[in-house]
């Protein structure tokens, strides 16, 4: 399985019915977070652009994946295989022994 940098262009202007989404589409993304379909999710502090790492199988399954967004019909992607994707917290996470 392979992980894709996802970029989003948001919209120039925020409408009331954008914002009026944005309630469930943090719902949908804390569900795909807790089902590691999305390992990470950020917005740019001007709200210009969002980005999310999105693990799947292909780009194609990315693209069904993130057509599940509530705001979808208002973000322009840009999907980027990445060769790998290192964190902070995958590499302090303290090993655990069940014994």
């Amino acid at each position: 399985m392979s992980q894709y940098m996802v970029e989003f262009l948001l919209p120039d202007e925020m409408t009331e019915e954008f914002m009026a989404k944005i309630p469930r589409q943090r719902l949908k993304i804390n569900e795909l977070m807790s089902t590691g379909k999305i390992l990470s999710y950020s917005l740019a502090s001007d709200r210009s652009k969002l980005w999310c790492i999105v693990k799947a199988d292909s780009e194609y399954k990315v693209m069904e994946i993130i057509a599940e967004f509530p705001l979808i019909d208002y973000l322009n992607p840009s999907i980027t295989e990445l060769m790998f994707n290192n964190t902070v917290t995958a590499l302090k996470l303290p090993l655990y022994s069940l014994n």
